[in-house]
């Protein structure tokens, strides 16, 4: 009796999974407005909601006139990053701009405070140094450079240039800096170095830098998001609107950062997958919207899928393979190659089940079930996406009639522009994600207000993004000033 079992047929399993998985305009407006209701309760609410909704305290965003020599900054994983940008204003915008990246020797990254921003200042330092004989403008030795400061590890900022290390994670361990001013350690290192003028004007992600890239060449910009190995959301808010923060200005707008990794909704097609995938993670009952439509997991959702396939299916004959049973042996990559596959035998999916999966020799059947696999992991985090991006749309009232009058049965939303400035690698290179994406975003916006939505590209805001909030920062005309109104 062990070789009889009862076998489900893989194409009901299919069918029964895509039901599970679907994401019809319905949901899709209702998960919208659950991200609406969550950020303004995470706004009255500071701390106390899944969506943190941090204040950047910036008062404001590019404008195209900048003009000058800035710098920017990228701590973020085991490299550093220092880059500057020559602008030249509204008719100039980018002269010219490079960037070098250094290498953190691992004592650096597991040693002291000090021998930290010690090597980032030198880093630093000898950068700057270079400015005059690479063709860029040099600056007096006594004026100012201001530098945009990229730090993706968690901190808990209490200005626009000031923040306190909460802890390090991606291989760092420095025990002594926790709960110390960033800013304020590389600050003091520059200066111990003699180089007093080099002053860090704002402390940045990479979510707000997209968005300030994107405003930069377009003041349209009003919402930046990451779409990669990680996701995140930012925009452009109602100084009114976040009770804990007020401006030094009379600017009436700042950036919030939302952190909508950690979203989460009854409304969402929660799946078997995605309960284990949760259950096995280092942070269960957290980040769920991440997982389902980051780049880091939907492979991992795939293997989870076709593994219980194989073992209920028979999907990949009598035995289960056993690179199959291993946590992230097929990842994003390998099914956003599997699903872009458009050759008449899939020869692409095989191969990828042969190197992934150990499975060589798959049949065309077979093929074609773990290529429909891929294209309902990537479409349901595609759509849910979009239901973020129209959420936050919402939120700020350019979502159009169509979709408030399906939620509140009112009408009152003005037809202004709107671009939504985008970066990673799940929006630039996995071509059917980002189709999927745009087209629930119409489907949601109804056919007469899409056209006021658009997605743009914003590559690199953890570099020329970070140096143009610096130039943004540092002009007292007024240049940079945010607005929701043209």
């Amino acid at each position: 009796m062990d070789g009889m079992r009862n076998v489900m047929d893989p194409n009901e399993f299919l069918r029964e999974f895509r039901k599970a998985c679907a994401t019809p305009v319905t949901l899709l407006r209702q998960t919208a407005q659950a991200m609406a209701t969550e950020m303004q309760e995470g706004l009255e609410n500071p701390g106390q909601r899944r969506l943190k909704m941090l204040p950047t305290y910036l008062e404001c965003l590019p404008s195209g006139n900048e003009k000058g020599l800035y710098y920017a900054v990228d701590l973020g994983g085991t490299n550093f990053r220092v880059l500057r940008v020559q602008l030249g204003g509204k008719d100039g915008r980018i002269l010219k701009q490079e960037s070098e990246q250094v290498p953190i020797p691992h004592e650096v990254m597991t040693g002291t405070s000090k021998a930290l921003f010690d090597f980032l200042a030198e880093t630093i330092i000898h950068f700057i140094s270079k400015e005059a004989t690479l063709g860029f403008e040099c600056l007096n030795l006594n004026q100012q450079r201001d530098i945009g400061f990229t730090f993706s590890f968690p901190v808990n900022q209490t200005k626009v240039n000031q923040g306190a290390i909460v802890a390090w994670t991606k291989g760092f361990n420095i025990t002594d800096s926790v709960g110390e001013d960033v800013v304020e350690q590389l600050q003091s290192a520059l200066a111990e170095m003699g180089s007093e003028h080099a002053k860090v004007a704002c402390l940045v992600n990479d979510t707000v830098g997209t968005l300030a890239q994107c405003k930069y060449w377009n003041q349209d910009a009003m919402v930046g998001v990451i779409l990669g190995t990680g996701t995140n959301a930012c925009y452009v808010e109602r100084a009114d609107a976040v009770p804990c923060w007020s401006p030094s200005t009379k600017s009436d707008m700042t950036v919030i950062n939302v952190e909508w990794g950690n979203f989460f909704s009854k409304n969402l097609p929660w799946t078997f997958a995605d309960e284990g995938l949760d259950k096995d993670s280092l942070n269960p009952g957290r980040q769920e919207f991440e997982k389902m439509i980051g780049g880091m997991y939907m492979g991992e959702i795939v293997r989870r899928v076709l593994l219980k396939m194989a073992e209920e299916t028979g999907l990949f004959g009598p035995e289960v393979p056993e690179k199959l049973t291993e946590s992230f042996s097929l990842l994003t990559p390998h099914m956003s190659t599997m699903h872009g596959d458009d050759s008449p035998g899939l020869q692409v999916v095989g191969a990828i089940i042969a190197e992934a999966i150990g499975v060589k020799d798959t049949t065309l059947a077979t093929r074609k079930v773990v290529y429909e696999v891929c294209d309902i992991i990537a479409e349901r985090g595609a759509r849910l996406s979009a239901a973020g991006i129209v959420g936050i749309l919402k939120k700020i009232n350019r979502c159009g009639d169509l979709m408030n009058s399906c939620l509140t049965g009112q009408s009152n939303t003005q037809a202004k522009k709107t671009v939504v400035a985008i970066d990673g690698s799940l929006y630039e290179k996995y071509t059917k994600f980002r189709n999927y994406m745009e087209d629930a975003m119409k489907e949601m916006l109804g056919d007469d207000y899409a056209d006021n939505v658009t997605t743009m590209l914003s590559k690199d805001g953890s570099g020329v993004g970070a140096a143009l909030l610096a130039a943004a920062m540092s002009t007292d005309q007024g240049l940079g000033v945010v607005g929701l109104a043209k």
